[in-house]
């Protein structure tokens, strides 16, 4: 009968208010959870008579389903740390349980989050006070990313960084910038070589040097100087040994006076590549290598000859001995920096984002995590600012995508809403007191 249809759609109101009640509870106790995803509630009718014109009809009440809205993001807030991470669109991090980690068997279980405050722990692993730990790609000694599978967690590591970690950058590129005396190739110069040392540092951080002799060819008769010189070097880990010797000419015309016009090895010294203007001169007895950049044809910024001085005017190169590590930032590309006390700067981790094709769908976990999901499809993981991903902000948190005035007014709505339906089983329960006193 309708009357007690009328009963039945007040209780299941009530039940749905009730359901949208929690769901504001609890986006208001989350308004200041950072990374926080307001829950949407949302009602949909039952119908249960269909028929027109009938002259009867039953009520089928209300249903309450509840979803996280995950794809909305919060402000991102700006905080004193360093590694409080952020990300700036679409994207999560991947991250894992401390449980998992700390019982170091089988496949670390994938979770993701959109913000955390990571801290070392006394194992050096970065992980949140509530136990999410950090994952991302290791980098190789020179800073580089191996390639990884980008729809499976193989590769993906928990992200350890140690406080008294050292590290060291050998010297691969050296530049030799230096200026020599056109006078020292004119007849009559005593033909003395010009020394040079320049430190360079090994595989192990040790401090070596570079001995570069410039030695200049005399002319034998009147007239202009020859304008050619020999550069021999020597490497001070292989004690008397020349590593590499160089016979350069250069031009004495306008407009390239005092450039390089041409440079030949000597004997067996490694060749000279002509485009980049350097040869690749083995150092540390053949267990490293440096490239060294003697100058291009026409260039003035490598070996030049003019005037009658000696004078080094540019020279540069990369490396640093042993250092103490004294920081650690995030850039946008996700990649982890480590800078020590030399000035040093490597990177050692890199932390892609992952991405679903239906973040809706995803399962809602603690602490502000999610899971993949049948309803969100497969992961994949992207480099940060890549396909659709955004970006990675360090010295950052999400905060909640809650609106408090919003909640409230939906609270006062939904109170309302109850009152009412409340009222409507107050009715009912009228009418049918009524229709029991009929037989009395």
């Amino acid at each position: 009968m309708s009357i007690s249809s009328s009963l039945n759609a007040g209780v299941a109101a009530l039940a749905a208010n009730a359901t949208r009640l929690a769901s504001i509870s609890d986006n208001i106790a989350n308004s200041g959870t950072h990374g926080y995803k307001r829950v949407a509630t949302d009602f949909d009718s039952m119908v249960i008579s269909q028929s027109r014109g009938a002259g009867v009809y039953s009520a089928g009440g209300v249903r309450a389903s509840t979803s996280r809205v995950i794809d909305q993001r919060g402000t991102l807030l700006s905080t004193s740390q360093a590694l409080d991470i952020a990300v700036a669109g679409r994207g999560m991090l991947p991250v894992t349980s401390s449980v998992s980690v700390d019982a170091r068997s089988g496949d670390l279980p994938l979770m993701m989050t959109t913000t955390g405050a990571f801290r070392p722990d006394a194992e050096g692993v970065l992980r949140t006070a509530s136990g999410l730990v950090l994952l991302g790609w290791p980098a190789n000694a020179d800073g580089s990313i191996s390639p990884m599978p980008r729809d499976t967690m193989g590769g993906l590591q928990p992200v350890v960084i140690n406080a008294n970690q050292t590290s060291a950058d050998p010297t691969t590129q050296m530049t030799l910038g230096v200026k020599l005396p056109a006078t020292d190739t004119q007849l009559g110069s005593d033909g003395e070589p010009w020394p040079l040392e320049v430190e360079y540092f090994g595989n192990l951080g040790t401090s070596e040097a570079l001995s570069v002799s410039f030695i200049p060819t005399v002319a034998t008769a009147e007239g202009p100087g020859t304008n050619i010189w020999t550069v021999e070097i020597r490497d001070s880990a292989t004690p008397g040994a020349l590593i590499g010797s160089y016979r350069v000419e250069f031009n004495d015309e306008q407009p390239n006076a005092g450039t390089i016009r041409e440079i030949t090895p000597i004997g067996t010294s490694p060749e000279y590549i002509e485009a980049t203007g350097s040869v690749r001169l083995p150092v540390e007895q053949g267990r490293g290598e440096i490239n060294l950049t003697l100058g291009k044809r026409f260039d003035l910024n490598g070996l030049t000859q003019l005037s009658n001085k000696f004078a080094p005017t540019n020279i540069t190169k990369d490396g640093s001995p042993v250092g103490n590590l004294t920081a650690v930032e995030v850039d946008e590309n996700g990649y982890i920096r480590a800078t020590y006390d030399t000035g040093f700067i490597r990177t050692i981790y890199q932390i892609p984002l992952v991405d679903v094709p239906n973040i809706n769908g995803l399962t809602a976990l603690n602490s502000q995590t999610y899971q993949v999901s049948p309803d969100s499809g497969s992961f994949f993981l992207w480099d940060a600012g890549d396909g659709p991903t955004g970006a990675v902000r360090g010295y950052a948190r999400e905060g909640s995508t809650t609106d408090v005035a919003a909640e409230l007014t939906d609270l006062i709505q939904t109170q309302r809403a109850y009152s009412s339906n409340a009222k409507v089983i107050q009715t009912v329960d009228e009418m049918l007191q009524e229709t029991t006193n009929i037989k009395r």
